[in-house]
């Protein structure tokens, strides 16, 4: 697939192409001339940063977009190379998520808005887009209260009612974990058969913890700490730091890098303990009366001419 430069972000004189893998949808031709799919930049709803985004024709469904990336990859493309050769892959997303992002940030006015007025941000020119997504306007009611007033909708984010959506996606996505078998426990044993059966030990709260971590990818963080108190999910308590290692003792092997090893090396250790250290025959040796002999070097010395 071919995305414009000003789509897709990239620098003046590339090809702006990139391998992807997409749903058929996507691909569908518009019902209106000169509308197609639209790559553009939105705020992550779990991390409020920008991230790649793409509507179908007529941006009716929101997709996100997720790279592969393996270092040393390119691609052919006819007879060109494409350098970048990561390999994406577009998948239908709830934009429901962003919606909740910009509403967990009005709820701070506590008042009823439009949602034209809830979801305008400087800094991305394409979020009002979201409201032409046909999710928002049959799933909105699953997040917020509502007021009519004068033939107009105002809404507000409720809480309650969000915990209660999210709850929904958690039980949606433990059954589909556990319908696939998916080990989602601690002690993630490998997909074998033995005796013609796959072993699994994931209890129940693995699943809800695992759904639990997928779903919190799409909302602020704040909110994933209520969720998972709303779902009774046991606080997980970090193992205990390690104790600091106790200095190791000298020895003949090279002290590792832990300690200074600028203060000792193996030589040294060795002559210590020799000097530390006499073999059985040197101290028999040392009880030698040497009293009137002379020592060995004297042997070898040169002998000094007699004068004349």
């Amino acid at each position: 697939m071919q995305g414009g430069k000003e789509r897709t972000g990239k620098k003046s004189g590339s090809a702006g192409q990139w391998v992807m893998v997409v749903p058929e949808s996507v691909t569908n031709l518009p019902k209106k001339a000169g509308s197609g799919p639209l790559f553009t930049r939105l705020r992550n709803p779990s991390t409020g940063q920008a991230a790649l985004y793409l509507f179908n024709s007529d941006a009716h469904q929101l997709f996100e977009i997720k790279a592969f990336h393996e270092e040393y990859r390119s691609w052919f493309i006819g007879q060109a190379v494409q350098h970048d050769g990561r390999l994406f892959f577009v998948t239908p997303m709830d934009p429901l998520f962003l919606v909740l992002f910009y509403l967990t940030r009005a709820q701070k006015e506590g008042k009823f808005q439009p949602l034209d007025q809830i979801l305008v941000d400087e800094e991305f020119s394409s979020c009002p887009m979201l409201l032409q997504c046909t999710k928002i306007s049959q799933s909105i009611h699953h997040i917020v209260d509502k007021k009519e007033i004068s033939g107009r909708s105002f809404y507000k984010y409720s809480e309650e009612k969000t915990l209660k959506w999210l709850k929904k996606k958690i039980d949606q996505t433990v059954k589909v974990l556990k319908d696939h078998d998916v080990c989602v426990g601690e002690k993630v044993q490998s997909a074998t058969f033995i005796s013609g059966e796959r072993l699994n030990s994931s209890s129940e709260e693995d699943y809800i913890r695992y759904a639990h971590g997928l779903i919190s990818e799409y909302i602020p963080e704040e909110l994933s700490v209520v969720l998972a108190k709303y779902l009774r999910l046991p606080q997980v308590i970090s193992p205990p730091a390690e104790a600091a290692p106790k200095k190791r003792k000298l020895a003949d092997a090279p002290v590792e890098a832990e300690e200074d090893y600028t203060k000792f090396n193996t030589c040294d250790l060795k002559n210590k303990k020799a000097k530390n250290k006499m073999s059985a025959s040197q101290k028999a040796l040392a009880k030698v009366d040497k009293s009137g002999m002379k020592a060995i070097s004297s042997f070898f010395s040169s002998k000094t001419k007699a004068s004349k």
